[in-house]
């Protein structure tokens, strides 16, 4: 079985990639400027759709990681699980044919779910609720199927900065929603200071005193294009320990 959750241990600097989404400069970018020793690189899911150049990205990156497999590390957002959510747009995935959509699919759902360090957990969307501890977790995540409550929670799910755990669905983007009191809960019980994440636009870079970090790699948004460094040889207790560089 493929494994869903990665530690990496030894390493200077972990560079975190979020949403790329058909930006294939800024993916070769990346991989320019960091793909260097001592350095290993996250990318945070969402590969394809919205820019215009999601299957060069894939591929590329597909490439890179097939000649670099530890220093290089693809995490599933929600545009990799087309099979089992309905999202829009999906410009990549319905532009292919059947061949092509099978092939593409099987790999992309094979991709990680989660890579933790000594103070850093880093998903696409929200952490998710395993009813465990060390090292059950660690055995559970690897568990986790594609479509199920656990995988929505990691691809799909949005935090907000208000009271409470559970926050419901959004009506008009159909995301779970969860809350400051599920946050802090969660990233206690995986014993971590920080979570790194893409996904959700809308959401505040800097989140929960510091802990939650929202990052966008993709020229698809508004938003800058953004990445995080993570200097493994310094204590890292929030987000703002991170280097936050623009590309």
């Amino acid at each position: 079985m493929e494994p869903k959750l990665i530690e990496i241990k030894k390493t200077e600097k972990i560079i975190f990639v979020g949403d790329t989404h058909g930006d294939l400069k800024a993916s070769q970018k990346v991989i320019k400027d960091y793909l260097k020793p001592g350095n290993k690189i996250v990318f945070l899911g969402d590969y394809v759709d919205r820019g215009p150049n999601s299957k060069e990205n894939l591929d590329f990156l597909l490439k890179v990681k097939e000649g670099n497999p530890d220093k290089v590390y693809l995490l599933q957002g929600n545009h990799e699980g087309h099979r089992i959510l309905q999202f829009s747009p999906a410009d990549f995935w319905q532009s292919l044919n059947e061949k092509e959509y099978q092939k593409y699919s099987s790999i992309v759902e094979k991709f990680l779910l989660v890579v933790v360090t000594k103070d850093i957990i880093a998903l696409h969307g929200a952490l998710p609720n395993i009813k465990s501890t060390r090292p059950g977790l660690v055995e559970k995540i690897n568990k986790i199927k594609l479509g199920s409550e656990e995988w929505m929670q990691i691809a799909w799910g949005d935090f907000s900065d208000q009271p409470g755990e559970d926050l419901g669905i959004d009506p008009f983007s159909g995301r779970p929603q969860f809350g400051r009191d599920y946050f802090f809960k969660l990233i206690k019980r995986f014993d971590k200071k920080v979570l790194i994440r893409s996904h959700q636009p809308d959401a505040p870079q800097f989140m929960f005193n510091d802990r939650c970090l929202t990052i966008f790699t993709s020229s698809a948004y508004a938003r800058e294009r953004t990445i995080a460094i993570a200097n493994l040889e310094k204590p890292i207790k929030t987000a703002k320990d991170l280097e936050i560089i623009k590309i």
